[in-house]
């Protein structure tokens, strides 16, 4: 089993197993490939140490991926938090970010009801 970026590939076609990457979809996995001239379809088990650690060289250089990407992300969020956007403010508020309806849905974004009590008389 190789392992890229702290993650264990499973042996599956190289441009599926590089999908395992945070950061890594399908086109990028195909373009990846390309760069380090590995034929697609070749699955993880079958490469040599040279072909994976060409692999690694073109993802440490060319990609943000895994830790990297994600404090860039969360860096980008607390940014737009710390400038008062509009966008900076649904995210403190856990509110959907992309002009989402909020009236009904946004369950996952709001988290579990709170429910209110009717007026007593």
């Amino acid at each position: 089993m190789a392992r890229i970026a702290g993650i264990d590939l499973p042996n599956k076609p190289i441009e599926i197993a590089l999908t395992y990457i945070y950061g890594v979809g399908r086109s990028n996995a195909i373009d990846i490939c390309k760069k380090a001239n590995i034929k697609l379809g070749v699955r993880t088990n079958d490469l040599s140490e040279h072909e994976i650690n060409e692999l690694r060289k073109v993802l440490e250089n060319e990609y943000l991926i895994e830790g990297r990407l994600r404090t860039e992300i969360q860096l980008n969020i607390k940014r737009l938090m710390d400038i008062g956007s509009y966008r900076g403010l649904r995210h403190r508020k856990g509110l959907p970010v992309r002009g989402q309806r909020t009236k009904t849905n946004a369950r996952t974004r709001k988290g579990k009801r709170k429910t209110v009590a009717g007026k007593k008389k």
